[in-house]
């Protein structure tokens, strides 16, 4: 039987390159190079990538970030062996010594979740892209991007307790969401996390959002703030606005107020 398709795709202007399946599951974009965006810190820090599939925003953190250890965290099997073929390209060489893919299931508790790898108190920074379609969106044939894209009830609460559970006191929760997940996001992180940041993405001026940036510090009693919007295209084109791009390609990172 033929190998699945796949493809070897460059980020950050060929920093590295993710292998991903061809024309099935989830592919990584935008998304994740936005979510990789929201982690600056210079220290030598531990990384939680959780929901990670192929691996493109932890790697993407891995590239900015010269002092960055990452751990791929993916419950599917598969998408877990496509962040492995991610690892061992030639062209992630530099990435090999400081990323690391670990199957498991997020969402596991107690002494499970520790022996899966996700040990209490040891990640400075989670970072998440959790599913997002819930049961009146269309459903879609493909099994692998059904199971990467199925939202089940309480499943932010899960996500953000293994955040809370995994990172250091004082640590940073960065998340990419779809806008109707707020109050979902900001109940799980509940007294878990606070400084709560969300910052909403739009196509264009006047165009609704369509993604939420959030972060917040496991801890932090700072109270919610509301940033100022991030606009994705120039007016009247199809590029992206030069602050946008920066993001995408790993030359600047969105820092927190």
């Amino acid at each position: 039987m033929n190998a699945p398709a796949e493809t070897v795709d460059a980020f950050h202007r060929g920093a590295f390159h993710i292998v991903q399946p061809k024309g099935r599951g989830h592919r990584s974009g935008m998304d994740a190079m936005l979510l990789a965006s929201l982690v600056d810190d210079q220290r030598p820090v531990r990384v939680a990538d959780l929901g990670a599939g192929a691996g493109a925003a932890g790697f993407a953190v891995a590239s900015r970030l010269k002092r960055a250890e990452v751990v791929l965290f993916e419950r599917s099997v598969e998408m877990a062996s496509f962040a492995a073929k991610s690892l061992a390209l030639p062209e992630n060489a530099r990435l090999a010594a400081r990323v690391s893919v670990a199957a498991a299931d997020v969402t596991l508790t107690g002494k499970a979740r520790n022996d899966a790898g996700l040990a209490d108190d040891s990640f400075h920074h989670v970072i998440m892209n959790p599913p997002f379609n819930d049961g009146s969106d269309r459903l879609t044939p493909d099994a692998l991007k059904a199971e990467a894209h199925a939202m089940t009830e309480g499943l932010f609460e899960s996500w953000v307790r293994t955040a809370g559970a995994i990172m250091i006191p004082g640590g940073q929760l960065s998340l990419i969401a779809r806008p109707q997940s707020i109050v979902e996001i900001v109940s799980a992180c509940g007294r878990r996390f606070g400084g709560i940041e969300i910052t909403p993405i739009h196509p264009r001026q006047g165009e609704n959002a369509v993604r939420i940036l959030v972060t917040a510090i496991k801890g932090s009693r700072a109270r919610l703030t509301l940033r100022a919007p991030l606009v994705m295209h120039e007016e009247g084109t199809h590029r992206f606005a030069a602050f946008i791009d920066d993001l995408n390609n790993g030359r600047a990172a969105y820092a927190r107020n």
